[in-house]
């Protein structure tokens, strides 16, 4: 029973880690209707932002974290307005966004190894290895401060979503982007903002697993891709679906790792990705969309 509850709090820290990268997918395909995979780029310089800001600029972790989300968003707007706004003004097809997000996530890599190198990083924190004691179990303080932070963030940005009028504008322009810019909404904006909050996000995504597993030039890489599984399954499109398809994931993977073996962890996340799209290739809380050639 102790080891249960410790894999469900391991769970619930990595699932959400992996909601906040999924809800980015979420955000921007909800509008665009495309897989960002240049999302990556974002995560792992979140990552690479804390251990700089707590090796040279201050020893406080939380302003090391604000750091983080900073980089994240700028990273992310850049990557828009120079790589997918270009393509959205010409109207191209959506494919060559996700071509093009792959091209940024390799390049993306790569310099993260060209500036620092391809060595592992550790992030120095005054909560590193502590632990408390609850229901028996000894539960790493890092694990918590996770759950927390994620929690919050996932939180607000539901609440800006549903309880703004930036929010509601940018849920009409998920249901049609083309109506709500001749209603006189600027899209082009509405795009900035999105992609600035799916960058955010991704910021504290990288500080959160490179805190957690040390910051190297693959980890944002590896972990996006789960991200993503989170929101096939639940449903690309549907923050909901993102939120719930991440702890779905998780929670798998921990205990196939705890009570199986670790080593068939990703066969079951890659396992899981293609039963839902055989079986409901929408999602969990997807909607359906008609295919375009």
């Amino acid at each position: 029973m102790v080891l249960f509850f410790q894999q469900i709090i391991n769970a619930l820290a990595i699932g959400g880690i992996y909601a906040l990268m999924s809800v980015g997918y979420a955000l921007i395909y909800s509008l665009l209707r495309f897989t960002n995979f240049a999302h990556s780029v974002a995560v792992t310089f979140g990552s690479y932002a804390i251990y700089v800001a707590l090796t040279h600029i201050t020893s406080n972790f939380y302003l090391g974290l604000i750091f983080g989300v900073l980089v994240g968003a700028v990273i992310a707007l850049i990557i828009e307005l120079t790589a997918y706004k270009p393509l959205l003004i010409k109207n191209s097809a959506r494919s060559s966004l996700t071509i093009i997000g792959l091209g940024i996530s390799t390049i993306g890599t790569n310099m993260i190894i060209l500036i620092f190198s391809s060595r592992f990083k550790v992030i120095p924190t005054d909560f590193g290895g502590k632990s408390i004691q609850l229901l028996g179990a000894y539960i790493s303080v890092l694990d918590i401060i996770i759950i927390a932070i994620c929690l919050v963030m996932l939180l607000g940005v539901f609440l800006f979503i549903n309880k703004t009028r930036t929010g509601l504008a940018i849920r009409a322009a998920s249901h049609d982007l083309d109506s709500t810019a001749l209603m006189g909404v600027d899209v082009q904006k509405f795009l900035s903002i999105i992609f600035i909050l799916a960058g955010a996000m991704a910021g504290i995504a990288g500080v959160m697993l490179a805190t957690k597993y040390q910051a190297y030039p693959s980890l944002a890489t590896t972990m996006t891709n789960k991200s993503f599984i989170s929101s096939v399954v639940g449903g690309l499109g549907s923050l909901g679906g993102a939120v719930a398809g991440s702890f779905i994931l998780s929670t798998g993977e921990v205990m196939i790792s705890g009570y199986v073996s670790s080593e068939l962890r990703d066969l079951f996340s890659y396992g899981l990705l293609i039963l839902v799209l055989l079986v409901r290739p929408y999602g969990l809380m997807g909607k359906r969309f008609d295919d375009k050639a």
